[in-house]
């Protein structure tokens, strides 16, 4: 059976072959971001990217940019026939496919919101997102995957929230209020709540397939914002570019 990033892999492909760019000799080139770069110079100081444990993959595809999360990074140039071709095996050639669909998602416009917020727009997003979810799923228990600080305070201080995370410097920790469980609670944290709020960096480490489970998702942030267009995904990233 097909995983979740096999299948968006499948239907990116013929995508590209319908556009006729896949045997294209394009270059895609993607490297790690700075902080600065990344994020800017958010109030907040305890985003993974600031702790130096993930840093944001950038592609480059005829002039949009798009971009993943990733903890295994560097530097990659080939064709989209290449990539493509890449196994799915590792977080870095993860992150080159997920950084390279999400600039061609952007150059086709089929996606938005390929590049991350900076500045005060993570904590703008944090003020939003609840007042968002309330529209579509009424008030609710939420189980966040994926510690983002200012999603996880801002939902804290407005409903019943659980919070999963595979940083183990976070696991067992209060984090913004919120106690931080490790992947061995995700399958009771998922029966517990009525919406998942999921990171889109589970695209690209290939943990995704266990959150389509019978509850609503909603993935937030850059990195699935391709993924999400093709597969029709409930997203949610208002500040990113």
């Amino acid at each position: 059976m097909k995983t979740v990033l096999e299948t968006v892999r499948d239907k990116a492909i013929a995508l590209w072959k319908k556009e006729d760019i896949l045997g294209e000799s394009i270059t895609i080139s993607a490297g790690p971001l700075s902080v600065k770069e990344a994020i800017g110079t958010p109030e907040e100081k305890d985003f993974p990217i600031q702790q130096g444990k993930e840093k944001l993959m950038e592609a480059t595809f005829r002039n949009a940019r798009g971009q993943a999360f990733t903890d295994n990074y560097g530097n990659y140039t080939g064709t989209l026939n290449e990539v493509v071709s890449l196994p799915l095996d590792n977080n870095f050639n993860r992150a080159v496919f997920v950084s390279t669909l999400n600039a061609v998602c952007r150059s086709l416009g089929m996606a938005a919101g390929t590049v991350h917020c900076k500045d005060s727009g993570p904590k703008q997003c944090s003020q939003e997102i609840f007042d968002h979810i309330r529209e579509k799923h009424g008030q609710c228990r939420i189980t966040i995957i994926g510690f983002q600080p200012a999603l996880a305070e801002a939902l804290n201080a407005k409903t019943k929230v659980r919070l999963i995370d595979l940083d183990p410097d976070n696991v067992g920790q209060v984090k913004r209020g919120v106690f931080v469980e490790g992947g061995n609670a995700t399958q009771n944290a998922i029966k517990w709540c009525d919406l998942l709020l999921v990171t889109g960096t589970t695209f690209a480490n290939s943990t995704i397939d266990m959150f389509f489970a019978d509850k609503p998702v909603l993935f937030y942030g850059t990195t699935i914002s391709g993924a999400a267009s093709i597969m029709g995904w409930d997203r949610f990233c208002p500040k990113s570019s």
